[in-house]
């Protein structure tokens, strides 16, 4: 057994909001369930219901900006600026800028559809 995986074929999240998402590590792609890690990419003017997860989400921005709505508290993060946002905090994320925006997202535990609760729109 290797001590090491190097992954070249993350598992691509289907979406229809023209969001990208690329698990590398997590639920879907490995089968782990402690850590889930995706490259994201928003586009333009993209959104997504509030949601109340039940994991810890660290957002590391890698270009553009990324709105987010925060108990009431609108933030925006730019390139090169990250985020934690702990379990049961109520938040909605956004891009309504004119240029897509790269991330990096990091769930502990993993994400998951089941225990993401997002509200519905």
């Amino acid at each position: 057994m290797s001590s090491y995986f190097i992954q070249k074929k993350p598992f691509v999240v289907p979406t229809d909001d023209g969001k990208y998402i690329g698990e590398h590590f997590g639920k879907a792609s490995t089968g782990q369930s402690d850590l889930s890690i995706a490259h994201m990419v928003a586009p333009p003017h993209w959104s997504e219901p509030f949601q109340t997860p039940e994991f810890d989400e660290y957002t590391f921005i890698i270009s553009g900006q990324k709105q987010f709505d925060i108990n009431g508290e609108q933030l925006t993060l730019k390139a090169g600026e990250s985020i934690q946002i702990k379990a049961g905090t109520r938040v909605r994320y956004s891009n309504p800028f004119d240029a897509p925006c790269t991330y990096i997202s990091v769930c502990k535990s993993a994400f998951d559809f089941e225990k993401v609760n997002r509200e519905a729109e």
